[in-house]
């Protein structure tokens, strides 16, 4: 199941994409969940043709937890080694944002890099949870934009600030409650430019071995996101620009660069 959060004439709905039976193959359907996605989510009947709803991060989470270095190449591109356990780090619920909504340039950073990532989504609540169960608890994944001042970070020797900002954590465009997250291809692209290309499967920890971590240390709630790590490859967003993270059989999230 692809689920989404969409704005629609009456407001804003969690619902599920799925084809519609006029034209199976050529046009989806937005189908109204009532009330929210967790668990066995049913239906309200109200049905939108995508050309009338707009897509909007597909969660509001109560935290996003992001993990550093967690593509061996990245941590050297950084100038260091993969550490042995995950690196977690938190952004604001309030950095999130949604697909081709523009990415807002603080006035005081002087390079803003994308970073393009998997998200995992947890579906429920949980606290300790023991590595080979991690993947039970996820209702699925999305594609992120792990936003970051560099300047800022580099400054500050701690990263709050630097990937705090509004807009600095694209989400989207949907979650997908069905792939296989284990090899995926992952790609960003800058102006239709490739600048990162790897695959899943070269990270560090995957998202059970994450869940596990993490959970140890803070109880996950429905909803919360968990950013998997970037690959090698990040850089500078000016302006004017467009970025794009691709995900194999996630789909595209895609955010405008401006100035704040």
């Amino acid at each position: 199941m692809r689920l989404a959060r969409v704005a629609h004439s009456s407001g804003v709905s969690f619902v599920s994409l799925e084809p519609d039976p006029a034209a199976p193959g050529e046009k989806v359907l937005a189908v109204e969940i009532d009330q929210h996605p967790f668990g066995q989510p049913s239906f309200t009947g109200n049905k939108w043709p995508m050309a009338d709803v707009r897509l909007i991060a597909p969660i509001l989470p109560t935290k996003v937890i992001c993990v550093g270095k967690n593509y061996a190449e990245h941590a050297r591109e950084m100038g260091g080694e993969p550490p042995e356990n995950p690196v977690i780090f938190m952004k604001p619920s309030t950095a999130v944002t949604g697909p081709n909504v523009p990415i807002k340039l603080p006035s005081n950073s002087e390079r803003v890099d994308f970073e393009g990532e998997l998200a995992a989504v947890v579906g429920q609540p949980c606290k300790d949870v023991p590595e080979a169960r991690g993947n039970e608890v996820l209702l699925g994944y999305t594609i992120a934009n792990d936003v970051t001042a560099r300047d800022q970070q580099q400054v500050d020797g701690q990263w709050t600030r630097a990937k705090g900002y509004d807009t600095f954590c694209p989400l989207g465009p949907w979650i997908d409650t069905e792939v296989d997250a284990s090899d995926l291809a992952l790609r960003t692209e800058l102006d239709g430019e490739v600048r990162q290309d790897s695959r899943t499967s070269l990270q560090q920890h995957d998202a059970g071995a994450l869940v596990s971590w993490i959970s140890r240390v803070m109880t996950l709630l429905p909803g919360d996101v968990i950013l998997t790590g970037t690959p090698s490859g990040v850089g500078k967003m000016e302006a004017g620009q467009k970025v794009s993270v691709s995900v194999e059989n996630l789909g595209t999230l895609t955010n405008p660069v401006q100035q704040a």
